[in-house]
């Protein structure tokens, strides 16, 4: 049985979100770390939201310019030995810069499934995003399918910039609050629920998972690579059982 898979990762630096950006667009020259990239294939990959500029930061600064503005301003009357560049303010933030959705499933999950009904799937994932989740389209930095791996996932960048109510200043002010979107585990957990519910209501025959498993998370490129260990284990005893088999035969065949 296949599993209806929606994880969460933080992006907690503005040189992270790049290193993501390169990643996710395939700008990156070389993907040594992750051999499972075919970049031949890189051409199939899908955009759902395209990012606005160039990269991630440059969109990044873009989507949150007046959130820049409004730090500017604030900085002109703060003490000096507290002042602080924007970039600075984000990097030391509580929060996040960013937050990556991924969605994904197995490879039986998508054996059959053509271009255009794996569309349907991802967009079926980013109603999740916006009416669930709560996002609005122009909090996504990007969103993409990456057809050149072993099996097809969406990566999903959103920006949780928000104006909250300041009680100092008795005005809506901007900030990025992750929590606004998703509370903590408990509330993570709900949403996806509410993930595999979406795409069962669609037809989509997937498992939840397991609930409460206290089962360690690893991050996608830890799971890669723990899952190309074990089939170079695999293949190692294949090729070891291979040869036993194939030097009983010479033996039988010596006997008769």
């Amino acid at each position: 049985m296949s599993y209806a898979i929606f994880r969460v990762e933080p992006i907690n630096k503005l040189k992270d979100l790049g290193q993501i950006g390169a990643h996710n667009t395939r700008t990156k020259e070389a993907y040594k770390s992750n051999p499972d990239i075919d970049k031949s294939k890189s051409i199939n990959n899908i955009s759902l939201v395209p990012i606005t500029h160039k990269d991630y930061y440059t969109s990044y600064m873009n989507l949150v310019k007046d959130y820049k503005k409004q730090h500017d301003e604030k900085q002109k009357i703060e003490r000096e030995n507290r002042k602080k560049t924007f970039s600075q303010m984000l990097d030391d933030s509580n929060s996040v810069v960013a937050d990556e959705l991924l969605f994904t499933s197995d490879k039986e999950f998508f054996k059959d499934m053509t271009r255009n009904e794996i569309i349907k799937w991802a967009e079926c994932c980013m109603d999740f995003v916006y009416e669930d989740i709560g996002y609005d389209k122009w909090q996504i930095l990007n969103a993409t399918i990456h057809m050149d791996e072993k099996t097809p996932h969406i990566h999903c960048v959103v920006v949780p910039l928000i104006k909250k109510y300041d009680k100092r200043t008795n005005t809506e002010r901007y900030t990025i609050s992750k929590k606004h979107y998703i509370r903590d585990k408990i509330h993570l957990s709900e949403l996806q629920d509410k993930y595999h519910k979406r795409l069962t209501d669609k037809g989509y025959d997937l498992e939840r998972g397991i609930k409460g498993s206290d089962r360690k998370h690893i991050k996608i490129k830890e799971y890669k690579r723990n899952n190309r260990e074990l089939e170079q284990k695999i293949n190692v005893k294949s090729d070891r059982l291979t040869k036993e088999f194939e030097e009983l035969d010479k033996k039988m065949e010596e006997i008769t």
